[in-house]
C-alpha cells in the first residue's frame, strides 16, 4: 500500500509553492531511502486564505497595503529569498490582482484521482507567482485548464457549477474544523500532520514514521 500525502494549500500562498517544491524533494529522498517503495500518492485539498474576497478579486497593491500596513514593502522578502534557494523566482511586483481562489481550487478538485492534479497545481502556482496571470479571469483559468489537459466540459463545470463551489466550501470548512489555521498543511497516511513549508528532511521523517505505523 502506497503512502498517501494530503496537502492542504492555497494557490496564492507563496509558502505553499515553496512547500510543494520541498515535498517533491522529500518524496525523492524517501524513495531513495526505501528502494522498491510505491510512489507516494499526493492529493491536494483547498484552503482559501481570503474566502470572503469578491470573485472579481481586488487590486493587489491595495490588498497588500490593507493586510500588511507598514510591512507591505518588505513582507515578501523572506519568502522570496527562500524561493530563490529552491528554484522559484517569485515575481511579486508583477502581480496586479489578488483573486478569490474558489474557481482555481475547483479546477484542482476536478482533476482529483488523476495525474493532472499535480500539473494543475503547478500550472496555477506558476501562472500566479511567475507569470502574474489574472486568476480572476475565467478565460485565463479555462486556458490554463486546457494547457494541463482538462477537457472543456469538466472545465466548464468546475468554473460555473454551484455544486463544485459547494464542494470547495465544504472542504475548506472541514480543514478549519480539523484545526488547520495556516498552510501548507501536510497529512501523511491520514495520521501524522506537519504544518508549514518544512525542510525536506522533516517531511521525510514524517513519511517514514507514518509508513512504520501501518
Amino acid at each position: 500500500m502506497s503512502l498517501t500525502v494530503d496537502v492542504i494549500s492555497d494557490v496564492v500562498c507563496p509558502w505553499c509553492y515553496v512547500g510543494k517544491v520541498k515535498l517533491e524533494t522529500a518524496i525523492k529522498l524517501f524513495k531513495e531511502a526505501n528502494p522498491g517503495v510505491e510512489e507516494p500518492q499526493v492529493r491536494w485539498h483547498p484552503f482559501q486564505l481570503n474566502p470572503d474576497l469578491d470573485l472579481a478579486g481586488i487590486d493587489r497593491a491595495d490588498y497588500v497595503r490593507k493586510k500588511f500596513g507598514d510591512r507591505a514593502t518588505s513582507v515578501y522578502d523572506r519568502v522570496k529569498g527562500v524561493g530563490s534557494e529552491v528554484g522559484i523566482e517569485f515575481a511579486f511586483d508583477k502581480i496586479k490582482r489578488q483573486p478569490n481562489t474558489r474557481k482555481a481550487h475547483s479546477l484542482i478538485a476536478a482533476c482529483e484521482g488523476s495525474d493532472l492534479q499535480a500539473k494543475m497545481v503547478q500550472t496555477l502556482f506558476d501562472a500566479y507567482f511567475i507569470q502574474a496571470r489574472d486568476l480572476t479571469d475565467d478565460e485565463v483559468l479555462a486556458q490554463l485548464a486546457s494547457d494541463v489537459g482538462l477537457d472543456a466540459k469538466t472545465t466548464k463545470d468546475a468554473l460555473y457549477s454551484p455544486d463544485a463551489f459547494r464542494r470547495i466550501q465544504q472542504a475548506d470548512t472541514q480543514a478549519r474544523e480539523m484545526g488547520v489555521e495556516g498552510v501548507p498543511f501536510f497529512v501523511f497516511n491520514g495520521k501524522l500532520a506537519v504544518s508549514g513549508a518544512q525542510a525536506p528532511e522533516t517531511l521525510v521523517r514524517a513519511m517514514q514514521e507514518a509508513s512504520e505505523q501501518d
